[in-house]
């Protein structure tokens, strides 16, 4: 009887993210987390990048110390030397679906994904699931659990995709001609700045049986028939963008930064610091901290595209001479196979000619980069992870995007945010070198300035009674009341 009980009464989160570098990073935080209120958590990954993490991190050890926790790995049926990045995505989507979803699928039936405990082997009782991932929807009523939705990309871009049926009913998607700088009248609430060259990349496709296009209209189905939807960000930054979507999706949690909650939460978790620890699926390189400890408070951009865009030879050497003529110390990461057509000759001859004024390294540990004093500004991709990092830590950025929500994020942090520049669909010396002198010399105060208030909310929210804080306690209260027979959610998001 009293290993009924426990089974009835603990919850165990089954928690599945789509195989890419940031939201890995993302939900391994918020597991840790779930797992620092004592709930039973699996982490489910896939094979190969589940041995990248083992073979980069100290994710085994760090996660011993919770008893309640385990990873699970699943085959994506994807060849092992497969590229698995942002341009292959679509392959990896039909991975998912044809090969996980029946997998996972036999698994939880035979309770092969049951927690282990000592006390009784605990079923799944609540999925938390990446966006993205259509069947979560199908895998949780089959198995009659609840289903949390946690979309880890920016919340004015979730906007914006679960207002897509309206734009293609309108018309406004496609675009029936190429003037990228037309309005868009019909995502409420972003009237009065959004161009159509700011809305998602997949909006400029030509025809809406597009595979980007379809995925997108699935995910905004099935967002709306969860019992939650987690976002990263914070009440103060997206306020009137969290109230457009709890109107389809009534029962949000805002738990951003998340890793900025995370490493609140964690010191206030243990007694003594913890070593350096990383998700990345990439070996950081760390003799950056010791070039940027040489370089004059706030004078070195940091240049970063993330973890999959690529870029050209002749788009890198645009970038470099752009940034030795703005005559800014800059620390650039260029990612092993991120130069299409590069040779060993072109690296050799870049990182002679960058030494008197700037460092190249392959990975890094971005956090502690962005924390640095010497850091001044952030050349990025405006990956949402990215952008959340960059905002904590009060630096400007100048953005130019590529995939899904980064386009719309780099309008929000020029436009609305108003602590950076926005450079999409250009890419020139001369640009690159204004823009760099605006962000470090001319405007510098001002973006600092705005940067720092904004920085100042964000903290604030991730500290005890905090905005994010005190949701981040009732997604874990209703975790809780999930695992009972009758589920009973806390209520929406209050958004004063």
């Amino acid at each position: 009887m009293e290993h009924e009980a426990d089974q009835i009464l603990s919850p165990h989160v089954l928690i599945m993210p789509i195989p890419l570098q940031s939201p890995v990073n993302c939900m391994l935080k918020l597991a840790e987390l779930l797992c620092m209120a004592d709930l039973h958590v699996t982490f489910l990954n896939i094979d190969h990048f589940h041995s990248r993490l083992l073979r980069h991190t100290d994710v085994e050890s760090r996660f011993l110390q919770y008893p309640r926790f385990h990873f699970e790995t699943i085959s994506d049926g994807l060849p092992e030397d497969h590229p698995r990045c942002a341009d292959k995505f679509y392959e990896m989507t039909d991975a998912m679906v044809n090969v996980v979803r029946p997998l996972l699928m036999e698994r939880l039936k035979c309770g092969s994904l049951s927690s282990k405990s000592s006390e009784a082997a605990l079923p799944v009782t609540c999925i938390i699931s990446e966006a993205i991932i259509g069947f979560a929807v199908e895998i949780a009523q089959q198995i009659d659990v609840p289903l949390l939705y946690f979309d880890t990309t920016g919340p004015c871009s979730v906007w914006t995709c679960l207002c897509l049926p309206k734009l293609i009913e309108t018309g406004e998607v496609p675009f029936t001609d190429d003037d990228m700088d037309a309005s868009i009248r019909c995502v409420p609430g972003m009237e009065s700045f959004i161009r159509r060259r700011d809305l998602p990349q997949f909006c400029r496709v030509t025809d809406i049986s597009d595979p980007s296009i379809q995925l997108v209209l699935t995910e905004v189905k099935q967002l709306r028939k969860a019992a939650g939807v987690i976002l990263n960000t914070f009440e103060h930054l997206d306020k009137a963008v969290l109230s457009r979507i709890g109107t389809l999706c009534p029962n949000l949690y805002a738990v951003g930064p998340l890793h900025s909650l995370y490493n609140t939460k964690l010191a206030a978790s243990i007694k003594s610091p913890r070593p350096h620890s990383t998700n990345s699926l990439w070996k950081e390189d760390r003799s950056c901290l010791t070039w940027l400890d040489a370089q004059l408070p706030r004078s070195v951009i940091f240049v970063s595209f993330g973890s999959q865009v690529a870029i050209t030879i002749n788009q890198k050497m645009e970038l470099w001479h752009g940034l030795v003529k703005s005559e800014t110390r800059f620390l650039w990461i260029i990612r092993q196979g991120s130069i299409i057509g590069e040779t060993t000759e072109d690296v050799e001859l870049l990182e002679r000619c960058t030494k008197e004024r700037g460092c190249i390294v392959s990975w890094a540990p971005q956090e502690e980069v962005l924390r640095h004093e010497a850091i001044g500004g952030f050349f990025t991709h405006s990956g949402w992870n990215s952008t959340l990092e960059s905002i904590v830590e009060g630096v400007p950025m100048i953005c130019w995007p590529h995939f899904v929500d980064q386009q719309v994020i780099s309008r929000y942090t020029d436009a609305v945010w108003k602590i950076g520049l926005d450079m999409k669909d250009v890419f020139d010396r001369i640009i690159i070198e204004k823009m760099v002198r605006e962000l470090m010399i001319f405007r510098r105060i001002e973006f600092l300035e705005s940067a720092d208030k904004i920085a100042k909310l964000a903290k604030e929210s991730v500290t005890e009674g905090g905005s994010s804080c005190r949701n981040l306690d009732r997604l874990i209260e209703d975790i809780r009341s999930m695992s009972l027979p009758s589920p009973k959610l806390s209520g929406n998001l209050h958004i004063q």
